[in-house]
């Protein structure tokens, strides 16, 4: 362990972002944020691995143990209490695209294995969240990733293009990390935008992004007994199903904030509830994003309550569990040496580098309570076509040791309609995990890493699962 100095630091800082550690706190009255200069530190620097991933969602649990089964000492960040992101902290409850190759086959096994999913195909898949952070946790435990949980990416620095170092701020304060190669799977792009990437959020700069959804685990009395508002997932993952639960909604006197309110069963008597959606909030304002988890949080209780008194059935139902995060559709999305586009889709774009072929349909979900009374979702007008998504489009354009996976990636706001789902994010890390193992044994940036390579490594790495 090295402890750089001082000037290191601010040398670094200034390389970064040519900004000194600024603060921005609120005058005592309440008034307009006055300037706070943070006093510079010297901290210990981490130097014990090969591949730093940021974000343990699908994408960044995929590219952590991928890179390690690849050779790679591999350190993996999360600002939660799980592994996971959307699929535990989130409770998103199904997995959607998950007809690819590679980690996607071997998590529906494993789950499988432990009695922890509901569904046949790949493409109607609900599981069990709590068996899926365990599994999480012992398959970054047996491929030796080292896992430190409750901490965020809070700044970058770079050396000229190249990124060298990262601090995270946790319960052990500010820590230093430096590595050869860094992926960004915070989902929101965190760390591409603390490093000094482009890039771009909703549909335009004024971020009208698709809304945010707060999921639930329900329990009822018998989930056989309210079958007929079951839904289930269709081709591409669509929802389909009869419009009684809509009906019982309406009998129970709530109105939901998502007009296409949705019952998914995950095991026994447990269900996934998907009835509420957040206009308009920014996934990078803090503030936003507390104002609309309380606020969807609430909604939930309020639906439950209201089912709860038509009794019958739904007699006794209760709220099982809220997730600690509310789940997010859109966030930052970093400019890749490849940006994909709406126009990839339609002509089903076939790419010399391809990581996945991408099959989901563009989804987007109503921008305005206003326009969810017209259509709870659509596709924009376009019919898309399967379509390969690009190494190039997780590799930073202009920051070099930098990848991204997942949601994050390189992509216009139709595009990202169609790509960001689970599915396709862990096809994402795992080439990415594959990549940064190579360019870190190769001593070498992503963008020279042959993909000839890289998919060599991933058929190795398959053979282990």
């Amino acid at each position: 362990m090295n402890i750089p100095s001082r000037r290191h630091f601010l040398g670094s800082l200034t390389a970064a972002s040519g900004l000194l550690a600024a603060r921005s706190l609120s005058a005592a009255d309440g008034s307009a944020p006055q300037g706070f200069l943070e006093a510079a530190r010297d901290l210990p620097v981490h130097t014990d691995a090969d591949v730093i991933v940021c974000g343990a969602g699908p994408a960044g649990v995929t590219a952590a143990i991928t890179a390690a089964r690849a050779g790679a000492k591999v350190r993996l960040f999360e600002v939660h209490g799980a592994l996971g992101g959307v699929w535990t902290s989130s409770l998103l409850g199904y997995l959607l695209d998950f007809d690819k190759p590679g980690f996607n086959v071997e998590l529906v096994r494993r789950l499988r294995e432990r009695d922890a999913i509901n569904g046949g195909g790949m493409n109607g898949l609900s599981y069990q969240p709590e068996e899926m952070k365990l599994l999480l946790e012992e398959l970054c435990s047996a491929a030796g990733v080292k896992v430190q949980l409750h901490t965020r990416v809070a700044a970058a620095y770079r050396e000229g293009r190249s990124l060298t170092t990262i601090v995270t701020e946790s319960k052990s304060g500010r820590q230093a990390w430096k590595a050869p190669v860094f992926i960004d799977t915070t989902g929101d792009g965190d760390l591409g935008a603390q490093a000094g990437c482009e890039f771009e959020i909703g549909r335009e700069k004024a971020c009208p992004c698709q809304p945010m959804t707060m999921y639930a685990l329900l329990v009822v009395k018998d989930v056989a007994q309210i079958a007929d508002c079951m839904h289930g997932t269709g081709d591409g993952g669509r929802h389909v199903g009869p419009k009684a639960f809509q009906e019982t909604l309406k009998r129970a006197g709530v109105t939901p904030s998502y007009g296409h309110a949705c019952l998914f069963p995950i095991q026994g008597n447990l269900v996934l509830l998907m009835a509420n959606h957040e206009y308009g909030i920014n996934a990078t304002d803090a503030a936003q994003v507390t104002e609309a988890t309380l606020r969807a949080r609430g909604e939930i209780h309020q639906i439950v309550r209201g089912l709860r008194k038509l009794g019958g059935p739904w007699d006794g139902v209760q709220v099982a569990a809220t997730p600690e995060q509310i789940g997010v559709r859109d966030g930052r999305r970093i400019k890749g040496r490849y940006i994909m586009t709406s126009e990839d889709l339609v002509q089903g774009s076939v790419q010399p580098d391809a990581v996945v072929r991408a099959t989901f349909p563009v989804d987007i979900h109503a921008l305005s309570a206003e326009d969810n009374k017209k259509a709870a979702y659509h596709n924009a007008g376009v019919k898309t076509k399967p379509y390969d998504i690009p190494l190039r489009a997780l590799i930073a354009r202009d920051v070099d040791g930098l990848m991204m996976a997942g949601r994050c990636i390189s992509g216009d706001f139709i595009a990202h309609a169609s790509y960001r789902v689970t599915g396709n994010a862990t096809a994402m890390g795992e080439a990415a995990g594959a990549t940064a193992a190579v360019a870190a044994k190769n001593k070498t940036a992503p963008h020279d890493v042959p993909w000839s390579e890289v998919q060599s490594v991933i058929a190795k790495v398959r053979e282990q699962a």
